[in-house]
């Protein structure tokens, strides 16, 4: 069996119920769990399937905190932490699974993650310094950025990335339980690049693997919203200050 979380705020109902049906159409024993950030339940009328347990908090407690909500309800072998803006083929988690079956020290693996118009996500990166981030915005060294990014890597390639960006990391249930889900410290953004950290420091990896892909609209919200910007600088702050700069 796998579940699935896909954590709310205000979503497009429309593209929202893309990303649930790429979920549902999958072949396996599944269970998804929507929880809802947002203010108002305008939501769950739409999602009265057996296999959705819609979980309306009412307010926004983070990401983060919002997916740990369902730990002490996941008996699964495999758990997908899921975007609401992914859509993806049937054979990507059956894929998926396979692999993370023949991989021991594997705790989640993240496919190859596309755009809308096809165009390549850079979703494997290594642990981010305070310089990469600063160089991701003002793009001072473009070396640095190619290196920071595995933009110099042959990106068809399975191989293990530090850190990936989580809108698609199918975990082992087992592992996600044991690092205790995400550090709800962080309220939006930096949750995978700290629980990557984590997974480094229980000598395991983490696995990018291109043979099956996704689609991700990726609406880069910090770049274009002064309070989400914010926030993201809020969490750099927090995680700089628990892994060092």
């Amino acid at each position: 069996m796998i579940t699935a979380s896909i954590v709310l705020f205000n979503q497009d109902l429309k593209t929202l119920k893309k990303t649930v049906t790429s979920f549902l159409q999958t072949p396996i024993n599944k269970k998804l769990f929507l929880i809802d950030n947002s203010s108002e339940n305008k939501l769950q009328e739409f999602f009265n399937q057996p296999e959705i347990e819609y979980i309306f908090i009412g307010k926004n407690i983070g990401f983060g905190a919002a997916h740990n909500m369902i730990l002490n309800k996941i008996s699964s072998k495999y758990h997908l932490i899921l975007n609401p803006d992914v859509v993806f083929n049937v054979d990507v988690i059956p894929t998926l699974i396979k692999v993370l079956e023949t991989n021991i020290n594997i705790a989640f693996t993240t496919p190859k993650v596309i755009y809308p118009n096809n165009d390549l996500q850079y979703v494997c990166r290594k642990h981010p310094t305070f310089f990469d981030l600063i160089n991701r915005k003002l793009k001072i060294s473009k070396n640095k950025l190619i290196s920071y990014q595995y933009i110099d890597k042959d990106l068809n390639k399975s191989f293990n990335p530090e850190f990936i960006h989580g809108c698609f990391m199918l975990f082992k249930t087992d592992d996600f339980i044991s690092l205790r889900g995400f550090d709800e410290r962080y309220f939006l953004y930096m949750e995978d690049a700290d629980i990557c950290r984590k997974i480094q420091e229980v000598e395991k990896k983490i696995l990018y693997y291109p043979k099956v892909s996704i689609i991700h609209q990726h609406q880069k919200g910090s770049a274009k919203n002064l309070n989400l910007f914010f926030r993201h600088t809020s969490s750099a702050i927090k995680y700089f200050l628990k892994w060092g700069f």
